[in-house]
């Protein structure tokens, strides 16, 4: 492993050097290349000098130790090695953490969608707490949530909502959210007591930029319409709301909150943008899942990923095996113990991967 490192600092170098030439410096072009490459490094490179540093004071400060001359020095050096050996571990261990390769789509903003599922009136009820719940946590982390588009259920509740969260690792954040959501709770029209089950569907797809999704004018079907719905009083008089339909793929994407047809139609796009990106990257996915002999369940989004018990106020995701009994906070955003758990997780399978393939 640390051959591997030693090879990142030559590199870090080499590209330190070629940015101090006139030929690099000329070109503003290769100037941001080589230095985005060694920007990339800078943290895993400085980590790696300091390990070595430690290793190297750790040695000397052995040979101390041992030194039989001089019992006062030798004490000393021996407190001192028990301090080095610990900042060593620590230092090994970030090294193991900065080698864990990153999803490059972690600082990207998110469209979150949330769609009813099986379950009727109570499912609306819950696609529209999860909306409110997705905006809140993500308020209070500091992105800036707006609502895109919305479908109001005619008991109350949403049919289904379009959420763009933007803000840096809004990716990072949300990415495990995608997949089934069940609730189990006793709906308020319930006389005899009895629990229901019903079910919400959420996608979280990263905002991709122009240059990553290529849609031909040809290609798209866009409408106007009236905005409706809650929100839509002060945009209704004009056809501002924008409809696209990607005609290959059948993908549709609206967008309503906007006064300006302008706007609406440039979100629908970013919206459309990452949608198609979605399917593209799932397509890819799913070829090389099916080389997996150790594949476990198909990976589809309709699987259940969460269950929302609202009688035993409890939370389980059932990916990571995690139960909590906070479930009136979580609901109220307070889902950063589900998320760190979550991304511990796919911190601890990409280490395994990473170590298996080294």
């Amino acid at each position: 492993m640390y051959e591997r490192f030693e090879g990142l600092v030559a590199r870090y170098d080499e590209l330190g050097d070629a940015l101090a030439t006139s030929e690099i410096a000329c070109d503003p072009e290769k100037s941001l290349k080589l230095l985005r490459e060694r920007a990339s490094l800078e943290d895993t490179v400085n980590a790696y000098l300091r390990w070595r540093q430690l290793s190297e004071s750790v040695a000397s400060t052995m040979a101390m130790a041992h030194d039989e001359s001089d019992p006062e020095l030798r004490a000393m050096a021996r407190e001192e090695l028990a301090e080095l050996k610990t900042e060593m571990d620590l230092a090994e261990e970030t090294l193991k953490e900065l080698m864990i390769p990153r999803d490059p789509r972690d600082g990207s903003n998110v469209v979150l969608e949330v769609r009813a599922g099986t379950g009727g009136e109570e499912a609306a009820l819950f696609a529209g707490e999860l909306v409110r719940m997705y905006s809140r946590f993500g308020e209070r982390r500091g992105f800036v949530v707006e609502m895109m588009s919305e479908s109001e259920a005619s008991q109350g509740g949403l049919k289904e909502a379009v959420l763009h969260i933007s803000g840096n690792g809004a990716w990072s954040i949300f990415k495990h959210e995608s997949g089934t959501h069940r609730v189990q709770r006793i709906p308020t029209t319930e006389s005899q007591g009895r629990i229901h089950t019903s079910a919400c569907t959420v996608a979280v797809l990263p905002e991709v930029e122009d240059v990553e999704v290529d849609i031909r004018d040809g290609d798209l079907r866009i409408d106007t319409y009236r905005a409706g719905g809650a929100g839509g009083q002060h945009v209704n008089r004009t056809d501002s709301a924008v409809r696209i339909t990607h005609l290959p793929t059948g993908i549709v994407v609206q967008c309503q909150d906007e006064r300006s047809q302008h706007k609406n139609k440039a979100k629908a796009m970013m919206q459309l943008r990452a949608r198609i990106y979605d399917v593209q990257q799932q397509q890819a996915a799913d070829v090389q899942a099916a080389a997996r002999k150790e594949q476990v369940g198909s990976g589809d989004r309709s699987e259940r990923i969460r269950t929302y018990n609202f009688p035993q106020n409890r939370l389980t995701d059932h990916r990571v095996n995690l139960t909590l009994y906070n479930l009136e906070q979580v609901v109220e955003g307070e889902l950063d113990g589900v998320i760190h758990a979550l991304q511990a997780a796919e911190k601890a399978k990409r280490l395994a991967d990473q170590q298996q393939a080294m």
